[in-house]
């Protein structure tokens, strides 16, 4: 069996006597993307196993033949359409190359050298790089029994140094969603000098569960003195654009202003903001393909809880078995099936959502999983 991989972790070989490069880079290893196989079931990078929605590849297509022009460094039809869906003004929203492009926007507005920025963990993987990348500290926050972000825990974490929150709902990796009541509360308890980022980027999929609605929060608290609170929501997962990079966050204008002074020109490229603009007219096939993906996940749970495993609610398009010891054995006995998962060795793994036909090869995997 051969598996390459598409990227690995690597420390740069600098000879640190002749280049000035920062030392506190010496411990950041660059992102890894998952391994590579060929005819295997890819359910490792919570990517949607379709591509772009019917109606958005057209528009993709006679789109193509205007990539020799820079695309809007504004992205004004974008944010228009965006700040039109949710009753805001355009100057409230920001675009970036996917989502944890702006996380990283967002720690540069608030952080220098040894500032804070607290987080729940385990959740979204390029928080701490992002925080490192910054020379910000990392504070996390362990989850709590039944995987979900310890608000009140994260509250506590808060300290007269922390200059940015991350909380992820529905949470990855563990696809746990927090109730509107909590976060509520939690928001209440955050001083207002300390931006609070609700990273929403499976929110799509979240269906009946009680959750806040990030957007509409910040929406109804733009007349008011605090200004601490973003919502940050993705076309990557939902909508099959992973591949384009296209994220947004909603905030108050001084939030944006900020945001849009770091940005990269022309970072958003022409292709994603057409793509994005088509996909947030095609509502109806978005719901389609949300509720088959929800039926998917909630069927192979059922299979899996029917199996012995312990398996968490999800409001994301994943689901996550807490392994603990034997999280890097369940995953190669899943290679030996040619199917990928992404393991985060002591703790669990977490399983992408695919067709019903790969669906069935992880189950039928999972039940010849001996754990002890």
């Amino acid at each position: 069996m051969t598996i390459s991989r598409t990227s690995t972790m690597t420390s740069p070989t600098i000879p640190t006597t002749t280049l000035r490069t920062r030392p506190d880079l010496a411990g950041l290893a660059s992102f890894r993307a998952g391994p590579t196989l060929e005819r295997a079931i890819k359910l490792d990078s919570n990517e949607l196993p379709y591509g772009p929605l019917a109606s958005v590849r057209d528009v993709l297509s006679g789109a193509v033949g205007d990539v020799n022009r820079y695309p809007d460094n504004t992205g004004a039809e974008l944010a228009a359409r965006l700040a039109e869906r949710y009753g805001v003004s355009p100057d409230n929203i920001t675009l970036g190359p996917g989502s944890v492009n702006l996380c990283l926007q967002l720690a540069q507005v608030t952080c220098a050298g040894g500032d804070e920025i607290v987080i729940p963990w385990r959740s979204f993987e390029a928080y701490p790089s992002v925080a490192k990348t910054v020379g910000a500290t990392v504070r996390t926050v362990a989850l709590t029994a039944d995987h979900r972000p310890d608000l009140p825990a994260m509250a506590a974490a808060i300290s007269d140094r922390t200059r940015l929150v991350f909380v992820c709902t529905p949470n990855n990796p563990t696809g746990t969603v927090l109730g509107r009541a909590e976060l509520e509360q939690f928001f209440d308890t955050v001083p207002d000098d300390v931006i609070v980022v609700l990273d929403e980027a499976y929110c799509e999929f979240t269906g009946d569960i009680d959750t806040l609605d990030g957007v509409e929060f910040v929406k109804q608290r733009l007349a008011e003195p605090r200004h601490n609170i973003v919502a940050m929501r993705t076309f990557s997962k939902a909508y099959g654009l992973a591949g384009l990079r296209v994220g947004y966050c909603v905030s108050a204008e001084p939030v944006s202003d900020l945001l849009k002074r770091v940005a990269l020109p022309y970072s958003v490229n022409a292709l994603a903001q057409r793509a994005a603009v088509a996909s947030l007219a095609a509502t109806g096939e978005l719901a389609v393909r949300c509720k088959r993906i929800s039926a998917e996940r909630d069927r192979v749970r059922a299979a899996l809880l029917a199996a012995g495993y312990e398996v968490p609610v999800s409001g994301a398009n994943f689901l996550w078995l807490p392994l603990d010891a034997a999280t890097e054995r369940f995953k190669q006995h899943c290679l030996a099936s040619r199917i990928l998962v992404r393991a985060f060795p002591g703790n669990g793994v977490r399983v992408t959502i695919g067709e019903p036909d790969e669906n069935d090869a992880f189950v039928v995997a999972a039940r010849t999983f001996q754990c002890g």
